[in-house]
């Protein structure tokens, strides 16, 4: 398990989390990963899902990442799903004020959508998409991370 990045200063404690979701098949087993910066400090996680899907695998990424701090930080998710950055940064309060749905109907992974609703009124969250497999390093070490994941889980 990792150590979670604490916090004993206000809420203005600001990091950077770089998250990243793969799936093997789509559905099929599935992989998670973040990666959490605060200065020169960083901790980060990973895991497995035998069947689920890769939007699932890029939101549980960052719901994981978000669960590990102490106290209210300002964060900034940077990912490569344009799912997550469009439905934090856009989406989010419009599916909320219409029930959980969308305004062509059901919600997928609204599961997953409601708890990143309640982290963010935890922390004050802002999203910003990067093109995947471009040699970020962060996510390439996420993306790594969750194949890595999906290989030990598919043992």
């Amino acid at each position: 398990m990792p150590s979670p990045v604490s916090s004993h200063a206000p809420s203005s404690a600001r990091v950077t989390l770089y998250t990243d979701g793969a799936c093997s098949g789509n559905p099929g087993p599935g992989g998670w990963a973040w990666i959490l910066e605060r200065g020169s400090e960083s901790t980060s996680g990973s895991g497995f899902e035998a069947q689920t899907t890769n939007n699932r695998m890029e939101l549980f990424a960052a719901v994981a990442g978000l669960r590990s701090l102490i106290g209210p930080h300002s964060v900034e998710v940077v990912s490569d799903s344009q799912y997550l950055v469009n439905g934090l940064n856009e989406w989010l309060d419009g599916w909320k004020k219409r029930g959980w749905k969308r305004k062509q109907g059901a919600l997928l992974n609204v599961d997953l959508w409601r708890e990143l609703d309640a982290l963010r009124a935890v922390h004050s969250i802002r999203c910003r998409w990067i093109r995947g497999h471009a040699e970020h390093p962060q996510n390439t070490q996420c993306d790594l991370m969750a194949v890595a994941a999906i290989q030990a889980g598919a043992c």
